[in-house]
């Protein structure tokens, strides 16, 4: 027995070694995430607690969980990517050990990180995310601590659908204890989320230098495949097909995936705001809208271009399409320090009110909202629709969309001509000390522009596959 556990204690040691050469090298630093514990506490209130769980595994299919993803909060005070853990943070400093922060995580396992990858454990949270105080999720419920000393506890809204493999230290275990702990109750469960969401609007809202880098690269390969398909694009490309350029092209560029469930139009699919099938077998000469944004090391870009598959827009095409852009220079020139939020959204919708009554579609501007019923704006970040105060005035280095649409269903009480066409041009822009930066100029909007670039050929052109 003792030579099998040294023979797994080896083989963890090894794979921990040998399996992390030639991995990205411009991640947060634990410095980073160390700094936004200190703005979290600085917000906290005196005599007070904050803890901060990871989000749930979720299932694929049977036994198979999609890719984990951590909770931004949780990813953004830590660095911890893994599930089933907590984070303590404290106002003031705690016991004779004077600690200000605990990290709880998933408890190393050589069988298990055989099958499913490798785990930081105590060790690795305190070398590489710079704790000091790091326990397995199994000692929490055993943690000497009386959380109902606590003036106030701060956590965010306790999810119900998880699972509960049993263990006691799951995720599930976790809240449990937490529960338990506590005394927690429905009457006292409203303000702790309340004030814990204020804190991270506070904090998330206004990017700090290190997360404007990934932004910007998230921002910019997001546009390299928009660019892409431009060129690639012809008639009888399918959606599926502009999908998969966009994603080969994120992750070409080290991007982890897609910020969000890319959207890939055509024509009357174009029309439909959150439309994911993403399976018609081929554009034909219709509008394609593309809403597809990288992720990269967590944060999310957020870019949408609409171009014509054959190349040229049509006169009615190019009409909406020109309104659109309109709105979204009209929308540019007031995003800057002071202007509040929500004028963004007022600014675009009186653009699109007096072009859609102007090119005969609607006669009262109360019904542009018919063909415009989403908002201009939002921010970004490490959640494409990020946190932050939407009630307030915008600030220097906040990042957020500027996303005015039409969208003309078929059907619709206008000449028909109109009929399912759907056209969005979604920016990421920085708000900078007296006005605004677009990150994502780097792909086109004027429709001359996209015309003259849907020229150009693709090396996706070039690609030969057998037929099947």
């Amino acid at each position: 027995m003792k030579q099998l556990f040294f023979f797994f204690a080896l083989f963890l040691t090894f794979f921990q070694i040998h399996s992390q050469e030639n991995l990205p090298t411009d991640y947060l630093s634990k410095e980073f995430h160390k700094g936004r514990r200190e703005a979290f506490r600085n917000l906290m209130p005196a005599n007070s607690v904050a803890l901060i769980f990871s989000y749930p595994e979720r299932v694929f299919s049977k036994d198979i969980n999609y890719n984990y993803h951590q909770n931004p909060d949780l990813y953004y005070l830590s660095g911890y990517k893994e599930p089933d853990a907590v984070l303590f943070i404290f106002k003031e400093t705690q016991g004779p050990e004077k600690y200000n922060e605990v990290l709880f995580v998933r408890e190393r396992n050589a069988s298990k990180e055989t099958w499913t990858g490798r785990r930081l454990g105590t060790e690795g949270a305190k070398s590489k995310l710079g704790f000091t105080a790091v326990y397995n999720g199994k000692d929490f419920k055993d943690f000497a601590i009386d959380l109902k000393k606590f003036n106030k506890i701060i956590y965010d809204k306790i999810p119900t659908d998880i699972g509960n493999d049993k263990s006691g230290f799951d995720l599930y275990g976790l809240l449990e204890s937490f529960k338990t702990k506590a005394g927690i109750s429905k009457e006292n469960e409203a303000s702790s989320t309340d004030l814990f969401t204020n804190i991270t609007n506070t904090l998330r809202e206004i990017k700090t230098p290190e997360e404007m880098d990934l932004l910007r690269k998230s921002i910019k390969l997001s546009c390299i495949a928009h660019n892409e398909v431009m060129k690639a694009i012809g008639p009888n490309m399918s959606e599926n097909e502009a999908d998969g350029i966009h994603a080969y092209v994120h992750r070409h560029y080290g991007a982890e995936g897609e910020g969000y469930p890319p959207i890939v139009g055509a024509g009357a699919n174009g029309c439909i705001l959150h439309y994911g099938e993403n399976n018609a077998t081929k554009i034909d000469n219709q509008l394609l809208l593309m809403d597809v944004g990288s992720e990269y090391h967590g944060y999310s870009a957020d870019v949408t271009r609409t171009i014509p598959a054959n190349g040229k827009f049509t006169e009615e095409q190019k009409a909406i399409y020109q309104l659109v852009y309109e709105a979204q220079e009209e929308v540019f020139k007031i995003a800057k320090p002071g202007t509040p939020f929500q004028d963004l959204n007022q600014k675009s919708r009186e653009v699109i009110a007096a072009g859609l009554i102007k090119l005969g579609i609607i006669t009262d501007p109360k019904d542009a909202r018919i063909y415009y019923p989403h908002s201009c704006s939002h921010y970004l970040g490490l959640d494409v629709h990020d946190k932050g105060n939407y009630a307030g005035i915008l600030k220097e280095n906040m990042v957020l969309t500027v996303e005015p649409g039409i969208y003309i269903p078929a059907n619709s009480k206008c000449d028909k001509k109109w009929w399912n066409i759907g056209v969005r041009i979604e920016d990421d822009i920085a708000i900078t000390k007296d006005s605004y930066e677009n990150l994502s100029a780097e792909s086109p909007r004027k429709w001359q522009d996209i015309e003259k670039l849907s020229a150009q050929k693709s090396t996706f052109n070039e690609m030969k596959f057998p037929k099947i």
